[in-house]
């Protein structure tokens, strides 16, 4: 998931300085019913800069007490202001909040880059994306509606579009503001309340963007954050009985339990959870085109993408040109500095993500896989960089060409034939995303109808668009996000029948 690049807009500071205020770090608190509180422990957590690994801000550790407050604020508002609003009237307030959000565009696009560490000319785009989002829905709101049904009997059948009700909302890290968007838009539209449960190390655009939707006109207690770690207040989240619905983005394991803890209380559940895509580039490509698509899909986000193309499946008569001119294009990115205009991977989150990345190649590495390039830790830099890795030589039944490893590592595998090249890409128990490079356009519908996968891009490494809808096969999870589709996601549908006799 990519927004496209562009030069930095912003006026950015050192990220020393952000959100540090005369030398003191703020603290956050919970935003439940449209007030700052505590958590009921009283205990806070520290969140670290990833390009610094210095402490950034203190925000509070909520826990199941805390979700059961924001759960009630949210069950109340859900019969209160909100649900008399009519479909005008939300859509209004939905588009001042964008609105809000456009205007202090360069406040959320700081505040990403210092949480998570991502280069500030992505998290303007990314600042710009979570607009459109909330524009979009805003937009959509008077155009999701029930139908009449012709039936046997004489009278009119028609279907209601209601609201599921309380929905619990759980955001990664990775695309802190863009995913808890995703998952706001169609749920406020649709004319829920939510429990918004972001990532513990990355919670501070939640709390921004709650906020700023009560400063648009969103009623108290329609948008409740809870900052806290996924065991105890993601826990509690799915297993409340008031929560009528559970969004989650993250890990295929985590999404596993999610549907284990919901079976008590039959929540309806959609997940968007991993991936390990692949990148099938057959011998007609355009190769220049091919090379700055394939290193960005893999690389962008440092690697920290659902749908990154970490698997390149070559044809072997292009594989040696493909190898020379990824490894070629991989060292000339820039690692370091989010805030450097020229920089181009950031920091992993965390030391212990990184570390994850650097088992993986040394596996690799054992296993007779080939380090091409990358996969160091940069000399003289404070924070949590690692240098892009490519690997040649090696098996799909590695670790590395089987496993997410969430970080910059592609791995090169070659095939003969069309039917290898299939083979090859559904030998996973994921299925997200994926690219397509070919000239030919019968082979390249062939390959799309062929290969297991709820998105798929061909001649580019485009995953994501606003307007259609996004998701994943087998494990990568269960339900569509984005477009119309996710507006099903978060409605009921009731059939109503008035007879004529």
């Amino acid at each position: 998931m990519k927004p496209p690049r562009r030069a930095p807009k912003p006026e950015v500071t050192s990220p020393e300085n952000i959100r540090v205020t005369n030398g003191k770090l703020p603290e956050e608190s919970l935003w439940i019913d449209g007030n700052d509180l505590p958590a009921a422990s009283g205990k806070t957590r520290e969140l670290l800069n990833p390009a610094t690994a210095k402490t950034l801000s203190r925000v509070a550790e909520g826990g199941a007490e805390d979700v059961d407050r924001a759960v009630k604020a949210a069950k109340k508002a859900l019969d209160g202001p909100w649900s008399r609003f009519s479909s005008r009237e939300r859509a209004r307030v939905l588009f001042k909040f964008a609105g809000l959000i456009r205007e202090r565009i360069t406040e959320l696009s700081d505040m990403e880059t210092t949480n998570t560490g991502k280069p500030v000319r992505d998290s303007y785009d990314e600042a710009e994306a979570v607009a459109n989002t909330i524009e979009y829905y805003a937009g959509a709101v008077s155009r999701h509606y029930g139908e009449t049904i012709p039936v046997g009997k004489n009278g009119v059948n028609m279907t209601l579009r209601e609201p599921v009700g309380v929905c619990g909302l759980i955001v990664p890290w990775n695309y802190p503001a863009v995913i808890a968007s995703w998952k706001l838009g169609p749920a406020l539209a649709c004319g829920n309340t939510v429990v918004l449960k972001p990532s513990e190390l990355t919670p501070l655009s939640a709390l921004w963007l709650a906020r700023m939707a009560g400063e648009a006109g969103v009623p108290e207690g329609v948008i409740n954050v809870v900052t806290g770690a996924g065991e105890t207040a993601g826990a509690a989240l799915v297993e409340h009985p008031d929560v009528a619905k559970i969004s989650f983005t993250g890990s295929t394991e985590i999404g596993q339990s999610i549907i284990r803890a919901s079976a008590a209380t039959l929540k309806r559940v959609s997940l968007e959870l991993g991936g390990k895509s692949p990148n099938i580039v057959f011998d007609d490509a355009d190769m220049p085109r091919c090379i700055e698509g394939s290193v960005a899909s893999v690389f962008s986000n440092t690697g920290q993408d659902c749908c990154a193309r970490s698997r390149a499946i070559v044809h072997e008569r292009v594989y040696d040109e493909f190898l020379e001119k990824v490894v070629k294009r991989t060292q000339k990115y820039v690692v370091g500095d989010p805030y450097n205009a020229d920089t181009d991977l950031g920091p992993m989150i965390t030391s212990g993500q990184r570390q994850r990345t650097l088992d993986y190649i040394r596996a690799g590495q054992r296993e007779g896989a080939k380090l091409l390039c990358g996969g160091s830790v940069p000399d003289g830099i404070r924070g949590f960089y690692v240098t892009p890795a490519v690997l040649s030589q090696v098996d799909p039944g590695m670790p590395i060409a089987r496993e997410e490893i969430f970080g910059p590592v592609l791995c090169v595998l070659s095939f003969k034939t069309e039917e290898e090249a299939v083979q090859l890409a559904n030998a996973t128990e994921y299925g997200l995303s994926g690219s397509i490079w070919t000239r030919d356009s019968a082979r390249a519908l062939r390959m799309a109808r062929a290969v297991r996968s709820g998105n798929l891009s061909v001649n580019c490494a485009s995953s994501v668009h606003l307007e259609a809808p996004f998701g994943g096969y087998k494990k990568s999870g269960v339900g569509r996000e984005l477009g119309m589709k996710a507006m099903d996601l978060y409605t009921e549908v009731k059939n109503v029948f008035i007879s004529a006799d």
